[in-house]
């Protein structure tokens, strides 16, 4: 069996917003509570677990997703007005890139996470 992530924790500020935020623009399935987080489903392998913490760091979370994917989810940021950029230090700057000859846009949730989108993986030194 191959080894799988099954699930991480996203610390926010509001567990209920959080996960219906990542429902709506990713288009993850939004399952809901268990224990006392709130769940959302990224695909057969995958949940995100919605916690409320007062105080946390920001975290990065990527997701490489399909071509279509990518323009269904862009079009929702761009139908929210949420801000978007062409890399991590430059998240807001309305650009998307074309690394590795796909697509890829950064954005915030609305607990300052730093969320990717990309069509192609990295190029890794040594592959």
């Amino acid at each position: 069996m191959a080894i799988t992530l099954n699930h991480t924790i996203v610390p926010c500020l509001n567990k209920e917003e959080s996960a219906q935020f990542y429902s709506r623009i990713f288009g993850f399935e939004y399952v809901g509570a268990f224990s006392h987080f709130i769940v959302v489903r990224v695909n057969n392998t995958l949940c995100l677990d919605f916690d409320n913490r007062d105080k946390f760091d920001s975290n990065h979370y990527a997701f490489k997703v399909s071509e279509q994917e990518f323009d269904e989810i862009f079009g929702r940021l761009q139908a929210e007005s949420i801000r978007y950029g062409s890399g991590p230090m430059t998240s807001d700057n309305m650009e998307i890139n074309h690394n590795y000859g796909g697509r890829g846009a950064y954005f915030r949730d609305p607990n300052g996470h730093l969320l990717e989108i990309l069509t192609v993986d990295y190029e890794m030194p040594g592959q």
